[in-house]
């Protein structure tokens, strides 16, 4: 009796055991060294908050077409407050200029058509327009140290970075299959991202967008002992009393 629970006892330490495959993360990097990085420039969506600065080589005239005095503020709640908000129409409402759409334009495509704006309508000769998101945000659940929500300032974030942002996974996070949501022109899409392999590095997915969700779920070894097993500890001494209980009732 004594030898099937030694057995039972090990068994039931190696079913809530991970191995370094289900843990490591890039498992292929030797094989995959180079990869080629696609830079993605983030395109406006509504609720959007944007910082627009315009900068002449007269200060005085570019005061009427900036908000908060220019690019001198720094706060980031500060920049938010004075930002403009982008509409459910993908629209903003700029000094001078009226109703601007802005919807799916890059943050470079949107400085180029309000420079665009502000030369043709006579505003401004060859001024130099700023333009930041301000509200970018992630998302990040599940088996991760700290989840929650996260402000970024960065145009480009990596997946990894922002899981570095909740403090990494646990030991416990399932990391060959990673929940990705994310919302493109009113549709919601969701994608599985393998972080054992370098795969993820070559898609769409590498890069975190504005207001994208992360969940990580718990790995399999942590299912297995929280479904069937609770507390081993205390499975553990359950079973110790009832073998002793055994073994002095049939002495």
């Amino acid at each position: 009796m004594k030898h099937n629970f030694a057995v039972f006892i090990f068994v039931l330490m190696l079913s809530s055991c991970a191995s370094k495959k289900d843990i490591w993360y890039l498992q292929d990097s030797g094989e995959n060294s180079t990869t080629q990085i696609n830079y993605e420039n983030t395109s406006i969506q509504p609720n959007d908050i944007l910082k627009i600065d315009v900068e002449t080589l007269v200060p005085e005239a570019a005061i009427p077409y900036n908000k908060g005095g220019g690019i001198q503020q720094i706060n980031i709640q500060i920049l938010q407050l004075q930002g403009y908000l982008v509409s459910n129409e993908g629209t903003i409402d700029f000094p001078g200029l009226g109703i601007l759409s802005l919807f799916n334009l890059t943050i470079n495509e949107a400085e180029q058509k309000i420079k665009d704006e502000l030369v043709n309508g006579g505003h401004l000769n060859n001024p130099r327009v700023s333009v930041r998101l301000v509200n970018a945000k992630v998302t990040i659940l599940g088996e991760v140290k700290d989840p929650g929500t996260y402000n970024f300032t960065e145009q480009n974030i990596t997946l990894l970075q922002a899981l570095g942002l909740a403090g990494d996974l646990t030991i416990n996070g399932k990391r060959d299959d990673i929940i990705l949501t994310r919302d493109v022109d009113g549709t919601k899409t969701i994608t599985h991202i393998d972080l054992t392999t370098t795969e993820f590095m070559k898609s769409e997915f590498f890069f975190i967008k504005p207001n994208d969700t992360i969940i990580v779920n718990q790995n399999k070894p942590k299912v297995t002992s929280s479904g069937y097993v609770g507390n081993i500890s205390a499975l553990i001494g359950v079973i110790s009393i009832l073998l002793s209980t055994t073994v002095i009732l049939t002495r």
